[in-house]
């Protein structure tokens, strides 16, 4: 492995024993250039080709106040595979609110757990006053990354191999792009939303293969939300407005206390694609929240959306939480929560929806073969959590068709990243590829990579890879194969005016 440091990032934390500053999520402010990475189990196969990207939270500064771990400066990791062989980059993403925090050589915004009145400077997104840190997601469009923030934000553009940081993305609306934009590998296109504390709450947004903004229309809701994921169809793109949401009377009075409204039904919006804000179609459901969603189809007259039910959206706080941080410590918790792989069924014809539960087991963090997103599908790939904490300790595979499953555990002390699906090259079904995920393992105080055969995932990794430090544990992950990011860069650069 030939290794190459960069400049050290400017920080200030001072050592601390709060839970997610410590262990898998001890923050990284290293970013290094690694060539020829060792190959520690097995053989990388040569029938892999493409990027797989994590995002990362690492505060770099003494916060302000109290510390929730979503509210860490963004930083992404790359493994790029090519014959048989592995690179590896990671940068901070060179954020408005980084810069300005290097420069200030300390921490300017409050996070989600304080009064935003203790930030020195007007912040971003929804909230209003908190750093846009852009260390939720990552997706891959238009031949480049995409980063973004959960809460809303700018949304920054990063080269996909050598993550050189390309600065904000222009077509973002003024109340910004949430966390969760989705693309479509068949049209190119992406479909985004937004959402703030002002009327109509939330916009719907559509950009095409050469990254221009074609389609943005209002999405009205009651009042603010707390929407955190939407998923799409070939036709048709579904948000939500859960009964998980800010309490409007505190939050009249600056505090944002989340509460949820066990008597108010979900709500589910289907827009076409393209369509117009008198084009939605609202459809009712049970009581409950959900984070993150897998895949939706046409069936029909039907729309099928499988994605993680929550049973108890509001668990209480555990006894043994840290004094102060009883609620985060409850909220990073997917037992507490009782996240189960579940199906909503909206019909077109009748208006009516039917919900179906399709695995008892705590489970959330789906993934899939991203070539079938917004088709019929047969396999998902979910994440197995660490009671208590927001830890993956292994993977489970799905078969929709049959029910049947098969599991892989990390082992012990071992916490895996999301782990997408990456086809083989010149793959013949829809489970023939791999697995690939970031394993942080606390007995060595490493981080590797793990490639496993998503046909056998009980089998374990067909290869293990060796990173060059330690990584934080993080929220989500992509993959992009080579073919679809030269694709994108192509295209995109033949339509620039």
């Amino acid at each position: 492995m030939r290794i190459t440091r960069r400049d050290a990032v400017r920080a200030t934390l001072a050592p601390s024993n709060h839970p997610y500053l410590n262990g898998a999520h001890t923050p990284l402010h290293e970013e290094v250039d690694a060539e020829e990475l060792d190959v520690i189990e097995g053989r990388i196969p040569r029938d892999i080709d493409g990027v797989y990207l994590r995002n990362t939270q690492n505060q770099v500064h003494q916060p302000v106040g109290r510390f929730h771990p979503f509210d860490g400066d963004g930083m992404l990791h790359a493994i790029s595979f090519r014959d048989g062989r592995a690179n590896y980059r990671n940068r901070m993403v060179r954020t408005k609110g980084f810069q300005a925090e290097q420069e200030a050589g300390g921490s300017i915004w409050a996070g989600t757990m304080e009064n935003p009145k203790k930030s020195l400077r007007p912040g971003w997104g929804s909230h209003g006053a908190i750093k846009d840190s852009s260390s939720t997601d990552v997706v891959v469009h238009a031949g480049q990354v995409l980063s973004t923030y959960y809460q809303c934000g700018e949304g920054y553009r990063l080269d996909p191999y050598t993550m050189e940081n390309l600065g904000t993305e222009g077509w973002v609306p003024l109340d910004g792009i949430s966390a969760h934009p989705k693309v479509d590998e068949r049209t190119g296109e992406l479909l985004f939303f937004n959402y703030s504390k002002h009327a109509p709450y939330m916009h719907y947004g559509v950009v095409d293969r050469n990254n221009r903004l074609t389609t943005y229309i209002p999405v009205p809701l009651p009042g603010p939300r707390l929407p955190h994921d939407m998923i799409f169809t070939a036709n048709y793109s579904i948000l939500n407005d859960f009964p998980l949401f800010w309490d409007p009377e505190p939050l009249a009075q600056g505090r944002h206390v989340v509460r949820f409204f066990e008597n108010i039904p979900s709500r589910f919006a289907i827009i076409p694609r393209h369509g117009r804000t008198e084009d939605i179609r609202w459809f009712e459901s049970s009581p409950t929240f959900v984070l993150h969603w897998i895949n939706a189809y046409e069936d029909g007259d039907e729309i099928v959306v499988d994605g993680y039910h929550q049973q108890n959206p509001m668990p209480e706080s555990p006894k043994e939480a840290p004094t102060g941080y009883e609620r985060m410590m409850v909220y990073l918790d997917q037992h507490a929560m009782g996240t189960r792989l579940h199906r909503w069924r909206f019909n077109l014809r009748t208006g009516t929806t039917r919900e179906e539960r399709l695995d008892p087991r705590i489970l959330e963090f789906g993934m899939m073969n991203a070539r079938q997103t917004g088709l019929p599908y047969r396999y998902a790939y979910s994440a197995e959590a660490k009671p208590g904490w927001f830890l993956f300790t292994g993977l489970v595979k799905h078969d929709l068709a049959t029910g049947a499953s098969t599991s892989l555990s990390f082992g012990p002390d071992r916490f895996g990243s999301e782990a997408p699906f990456a086809p083989r090259v010149d793959s013949k079904a829809e489970d023939d590829g791999y697995l690939v995920s970031f394993i942080t393992d606390e007995r060595t105080h490493e981080s590797e990579c793990i490639l496993v055969d998503a046909q056998h995932i009980e089998d374990g990794p067909v290869c293990r890879i060796r990173l060059p430090h330690k990584i934080s544990s993080g929220t989500h992950a992509t993959w992009a194969s080579r073919a679809d990011i030269e694709g994108g860069r192509l295209y995109r650069l033949s339509h620039i005016d």
